[in-house]
């Protein structure tokens, strides 16, 4: 968070660390033994966490849903790379190509099941929990703030 309460600038951040996480393992992902889906794997367990962590708590604006979805294209389309055509030309794989490919299971995709996955945590703690003391706090408040601007 900054003073402007935007999470952006971290975001930014975290995308910067997942392409150092994935260029720090680029020769992995280069060995021609391992299939794709193997190298997705990888990145699913090496690059994807380093982008998404403590993204339970994030706002999801468009903008940086699209930052979100230019990375991860990115990456994807290193993993799998072009594809080659019947006439012999070769063409980069399209977003929708990509999203086929990984069965719909995007990085936004993923945040959305992540913050479904920490709310549940949430619901289960008890009441005196310092976490649902706050959100009873922030509740009110916006409940005191609507009636305001009425």
């Amino acid at each position: 968070m900054n003073r402007n309460n935007s999470i952006e600038e971290e975001i930014k951040e975290r995308i910067s660390l997942g392409n150092k996480a994935f260029y720090a393992n680029q020769d992995l992902f280069k060995i021609k033994l391992l299939t794709k889906n193997s190298n997705l794997r990888m990145y699913k367990t090496l690059v994807r966490p380093v982008v998404t962590y403590a993204c339970e708590t994030w706002v999801l604006k468009e903008s940086i849903k699209t930052k979100l979805r230019i990375f991860e294209s990115k990456v994807l389309r290193r993993i799998y790379g072009p594809t080659k055509e019947k006439d012999g030309t070769w063409r980069i794989n399209s977003n929708e190509e990509l999203n086929r490919l990984t069965d719909n299971k995007n990085i936004i995709n993923h945040i959305k099941a992540q913050r479904l996955a920490w709310f549940g945590h949430v619901r289960r703690m008890p009441d005196d929990s310092m976490v649902n003391k706050s959100i009873r706090v922030v509740t009110r408040t916006n409940k005191i703030a609507r009636k305001t601007k009425k």
